[in-house]
């Protein structure tokens, strides 16, 4: 309970000032000509003026308040390395043993650090401010930390911390630990598919002598090479980009001969995402047609592709008189295009080409050997296939996947996917594919065939092969019997999804990652993992799949659509993670590439020793070689030091909340009146005296 005084004047401050200094003076001039009665006269006016100021004694009712510490338990994945888990729970346990002894004090306990998949590194001053947002910066009493000492959240002083407390840092662990990683350097984050990009890295050694290491390098899970390097030399090392999309690079070290204290950042990881500089395409029209544009427009639409279109409108038998150089038409350069920079385009189509004399037959056996050696065909077929024109009857019949058999097939129907057309990349999920018939617009005409080979996923009449894929050699050719896809670009009875199923075509004949019939993915959704297997199959294996700390369990796998199948798993892990059926392989990395948490996992006091020694407190080791040495707490009510050899302090306060509050007027009602008249009274009787 405290007492004071409080002023309320009755009138305002400058009339009180005044009246203040007219008694002062009047008290002055009374004394100084030794007037009798002056001191009792004196004492009347000063009454009179502390009436003004209406005084008043107050009462306060107040409770103290706990001071709040705070323990910041460290859950970090580094604190499970040796038998720093150990130690921090027998840590904890006998400090909030002690700390409950102490009276006036509210002990929180907050575990920090763990890995999300979206914060890097050991964050353990940022769960510090949300632990402490409801406690006035008075009450904070001091925090203790149980952590390994590698805390990437430290502020750079002790003003940004929010309060005027200790920070004792009880640092788990063992002095001269031993341990290895990779650091990297530079490490690019695009390239250009065929070019190579160099990724510069070294060796780390902590708490070892040793002069070199032993690095592999693996691209996407192939060794590239093996080699010694110097430890603590820069080193670099060219890796070639053969794909788009993710190209994961892994620079694993040996481990430390004699054991160290993890293997987990002996390896470093780089996601270089493969770029086609420009995807070159040579359309080759046999003849203007109304499906050409539909060819044209779509290649144009693409700005990754650089489109090569000729249409041949004068054959070489065509004998009219015109003379030569009066044509306006390009001669088709066919010797520098399928002879000198055949190998320069990813795809060519033949719309509507048949025979004419403009290709000699060499050409068409370098058209066949560029497929087998990695290029692309795609064959847009009419009547012309089925006549005696055919490119069947040239070379190219070595790779093309069916072969025509002279009649062609002239009845409206609705393209049709087949069994396979459902569960293939190319086709599966295509608009208006789910209903039957098929919610898109009819075709007249398909060319029949015979000895039909590779793949067919679309179907016409009598499920004859509408659309055939194939793969030969390193390359691939896709075989479209019909010339009527034009109809779906025009809009005729609704159109159909002519550009989807085009562009797919496309990009799986050039080869595109997300095309591959069978497959094996990792994608990352939040928190969760997605395990997707693609096949032709009609059963998938179960999925081996392992974290980035080296654990494995097994995944089975659910079908979610025709030729798809996948799980969703819960991660906690930061960094590497991988995937296997025994015949395929993946990896997606979650979160950077080398988290910070792995980056330096020796345990340490310095990172946390200048924020500590700038508030009083201390970082200390809870083992310093002689066992576990957990120091005594003692509450200290002021000082700047709060730790000692074997103590560390808390700051203790007197913080209190009002619970109840006492005013009495001192001039008010009958008590004023006394005193005013009193004094009154006490003056006549001085001068009639």
């Amino acid at each position: 309970m405290n007492f004071g005084i409080a002023f309320a004047p009755l009138v305002g401050s400058h009339i009180l000032w005044a009246a203040i200094v007219a008694v002062a003076i009047l008290v002055l001039v009374l004394f100084v000509a030794r007037s009798r009665g002056a001191a009792i006269r004196a004492l009347a006016l000063a009454l009179v003026v502390l009436a003004l100021a209406n005084p008043s004694l107050t009462r306060e009712d107040r409770q103290p308040l706990t001071s709040v510490a705070v323990v910041v338990v460290d859950k970090s994945p580094s604190q499970n390395f040796g038998d720093r888990a150990k130690q921090t729970e027998q840590a904890r346990a006998a400090l909030l043993e002690r700390l409950h002894r102490i009276p006036g004090l509210e002990t929180r306990v907050i575990e920090a650090g763990q890995a999300d998949g979206e914060n890097d590194g050991t964050r353990l001053f940022t769960a510090l401010n949300s632990a402490l947002a409801d406690v006035p910066p008075d009450r904070v009493a001091g925090i203790i930390m149980i952590t390994d000492g590698r805390v990437h959240d430290v502020p750079s002083d002790a003003s940004a911390l929010g309060f005027n407390a200790p920070i004792q840092a009880l640092i788990t662990g063992h002095k001269n630990e031993r341990d290895r990683r990779v650091a990297l350097i530079a490490a690019p984050r695009f390239g250009i598919v065929g070019q190579s990009q160099t990724i510069t890295y070294k060796v780390e050694d902590h708490g070892a002598s040793e002069t070199s290491a032993q690095v592999t390098v693996r691209r996407d899970g192939e060794v590239l090479q093996t080699q010694n390097v110097p430890v603590g030399v820069q080193q670099n090392v060219e890796i070639p980009i053969p794909h788009e999309g993710q190209n994961i690079v892994e620079i694993e070290a040996a481990p430390l001969p004699g054991g160290e204290l993890t293997n987990v950042n002996n390896r470093a990881v780089v996601s270089i995402d493969g770029v086609r500089d420009k995807l070159r395409v040579l359309l080759v029209s046999g003849e203007p047609n109304p499906g050409e544009r539909t060819w044209r427009n779509l290649l144009k639409s693409d700005p990754s592709v650089d489109l090569v279109h000729f249409t041949i409108l004068r054959p070489p038998e065509k004998q009219d008189g015109t003379p030569i150089n009066e044509l306006s038409l390009i001669a088709f350069p066919t010797r520098e295009l399928f002879q000198q920079k055949i190998n320069q385009f990813q795809l060519i189509i033949f719309d509507r080409y048949a025979r004419q004399g403009v290709l000699p037959m060499i050409y068409f056996d370098n058209i066949t050997q560029y497929v087998r050696d990695g290029g692309a065909v795609l064959v847009d077929a009419g009547p012309d296939y089925a006549s005696q024109f055919s490119i069947w009857h040239t070379p190219l019949d070595a790779i093309l996947p069916a072969e025509p058999d002279g009649e062609v097939t002239v009845a409206p129907f609705h393209p049709r996917l087949t069994d396979l057309g459902k569960r293939h990349p190319v086709t599966r999920g295509l608009q208006g594919s789910d209903s039957d018939p098929p919610h898109w617009s009819q075709w007249f005409r398909v060319v029949d065939t015979v000895n039909t080979s590779g793949t067919t996923v679309m179907k016409g009449p009598d499920d004859k092969p509408l659309l055939v894929l194939s793969r030969e050699g390193e390359g691939r050719v896709a075989l479209l019997l019909s010339d009527q896809m034009w109809l779906w670009s025009r809009g005729f009875q609704g159109g159909g999804p002519q550009l989807d199923l085009l562009r797919r075509l496309s990009h799986w004949l050039m080869k595109e990652p997300d095309l591959e019939e069978e497959a094996l993915r990792l994608k990352v959704n939040g928190h969760n993992l997605i395990v997707q297997r693609q096949t032709m199959g009609d059963s998938v294996a179960d999925v081996t799949l392992t974290s980035p700390s080296g654990t494995t369990h097994t995944v089975k796998l659910e079908k979610t659509q025709p030729g798809l199948w996948q799980s969703t798993v819960a991660t906690s892990e930061l960094g590497l993670w991988r995937a296997t059926d025994g015949k395929l392989n993946a990896m997606v990395n979650i979160g950077p590439a080398n988290p910070l948490e792995f980056a330096e996992v020796t345990s340490t006091t310095n990172v946390l020793a200048p924020i500590a020694k700038a508030t009083g407190g201390s970082s200390r080791r809870l083992d310093d070689g002689d066992g576990l040495d957990v120091p005594r707490i003692i509450a200290v009510r002021s000082g700047d030091t709060y730790q000692g050899d074997n103590w560390i302090g808390l700051k203790m306060t007197d913080a209190s909340v009002v619970r109840g509050i006492g005013v009495l007027p001192v001039f008010t009602g009958l008590l004023g009146l006394l005193l005013l008249l009193g004094s009154l009274a006490g003056t006549w009787a001085r001068e009639g005296r």
